[in-house]
């Protein structure tokens, strides 16, 4: 699809938008949560399959500390984690980087 295909699209989308009552707009809103839910959950499994468990990882807290661990268990969005100091964790595989010994 060329780029001026996607702008003629979306351009037709934007007028489309601007004659829905408040029902459809309330549909179209729950069939795009529901669209960018199942795009976030196909890239978590992506991001998840890069990793098994018993994986030296580390990752970086809020506060930035960098924590360094070993995989316990992959779930559905997220790994548990037994960090070195001793703490479980549970975090996004986006935030996890493999590390060795």
């Amino acid at each position: 699809m060329s780029a001026k295909q996607t702008l003629l699209d979306r351009e037709l989308f934007t007028q489309a938008l601007r004659h829905m009552g408040e029902e459809d707009l309330r549909y179209l809103n729950r069939m795009v949560v529901e669209r960018l839910n199942l795009l976030a959950q196909a890239r978590s499994t992506v991001q998840l399959a890069q990793f098994a468990e018993g994986d030296r990882v580390c990752f970086t807290t809020n506060d930035g500390t960098e924590k360094h661990g070993v995989v316990l268990r992959l779930n559905k969005k997220t790994a548990s984690l037994l960090t070195d100091d001793g703490q479980n964790w549970k975090v996004s595989p986006m935030l996890l980087r493999k590390t060795t010994g």
